[in-house]
């Protein structure tokens, strides 16, 4: 099976950024005053929405709380953002994708501006021609992203394939009906990603360029 459309998570899939996330939303718990997630279970939460996550983290917050949290969550994070680069092979994998005619897109977690910043930081943008957000819609693993990635660029589910690193996208795939690939080497471990379907499972970025070669 060839696909026409190529939908990459980001964090965790293109970017090594979890252990920055991780790391940044145990600080803000800590911030605040209530018990630090252990890094599995930060780790976990990578991908989902704000309110999907706090349910998960901490849920016995109230408004309040969940607010505090947030604000510190994204203090963190912000000022330890440019510590997250590609993974190594990312850029020469995208381009050879990018330069054979294979279109590309992203559906993220990630706010809208963090998403913007991503991808003006690592020269990135002209090679994706659609992108979705968790703060423009509903989060994974409802299947609004990719219905909407889909519904943008004009390509059918059974000629789309989506890429990433939790089973928080393994889902979002098979509830808009996509295949998918998971990657290991990234928030969530292969034993975890094991328990969802997929189409191939790549323990490198390197193992991801040659599956995504023959089938991309």
């Amino acid at each position: 099976m060839n696909y026409d459309l190529v939908i990459f998570d980001w964090d965790g899939t293109l970017m090594d950024s979890t252990r920055v996330i991780a790391t940044s939303l145990q600080a803000a718990c800590g911030d605040i005053g209530i018990a630090i997630p252990t890094e599995r279970d930060a780790r976990y939460v990578i991908g989902l929405g704000l309110i999907d996550s706090f349910n998960h983290i901490a849920p016995d917050l109230d408004h309040d709380g969940r607010r505090r949290l947030t604000e510190r969550y994204r203090h963190h994070f912000l000022a330890r953002e440019n510590e997250a680069p590609l993974y190594s092979g990312v850029r020469d994998m995208l381009a050879e994708l990018h330069g054979r005619g294979t279109r590309l897109a992203v559906a993220t977690g990630k706010a809208r501006r963090g998403l913007d910043r991503a991808l003006d930081s690592t020269g990135l943008r002209p090679w994706f021609e659609a992108t979705r957000c968790a703060d423009e819609g509903f989060a994974k693993p409802h299947p609004d992203m990719l219905l909407m990635l889909m519904d943008m660029t004009g390509v059918p589910p059974r000629r789309a394939l989506m890429v990433g690193d939790t089973t928080h996208d393994l889902e979002l795939a098979a509830n808009a009906g996509v295949d998918a690939v998971a990657v290991s080497y990234g928030a969530h471990d292969a034993e975890l990603l094991d328990t969802r379907p997929a189409k191939a499972r790549c323990a490198s970025v390197a193992e991801l360029h040659r599956w995504l070669t023959t089938h991309g």
